[in-house]
């Protein structure tokens, strides 16, 4: 086994979807998904709070991300997040799997997700 190998071994894949854009990180298990992101400069952060946040400790709702294949989620914010269709928390996930994330586009924190699996009484339209 060569040095590249046992490094590739190490890692674990994230798919990052960015718009129309897909990135593919390789990142080392145990780590948080919202480090990263950052370290790959891919920002789960709008522009005001990538300078005002929490630094990752889970309080102020910031760094949210639609996770579509990973971990289910264990922190109690991401509980309630999946629950009622708002973004996860990506300094909450733990990035131990293969996972697809997706960046919100969002002013401060992300929409809610509207769909008949987390809204009991289905899609709403929005006014703004």
């Amino acid at each position: 086994m060569t040095a590249a190998t046992a490094d590739e071994d190490a890692t674990v894949e994230v798919v990052v979807v960015d718009g129309d854009d897909r990135h593919v990180l390789a990142v080392e298990p145990g780590r948080t998904l919202r480090n990263a992101l950052l370290d790959a400069d891919h920002s789960p952060y709008a522009s005001l709070t990538s300078r005002f946040n929490c630094g990752g400790r889970g309080v102020c709702a910031t760094c949210g991300v639609r996770v579509r294949t990973g971990p289910e989620p264990d922190h109690w914010h991401d509980q309630l997040a999946a629950r009622f269709g708002y973004p996860r928390l990506s300094c909450q996930v733990t990035v131990d799997r293969p996972m697809t994330v997706e960046l919100v586009d969002k002013h401060v924190w992300g929409g809610r997700e509207q769909n008949a699996d987390t809204d009991p009484d289905g899609p709403r339209s929005r006014s703004r």
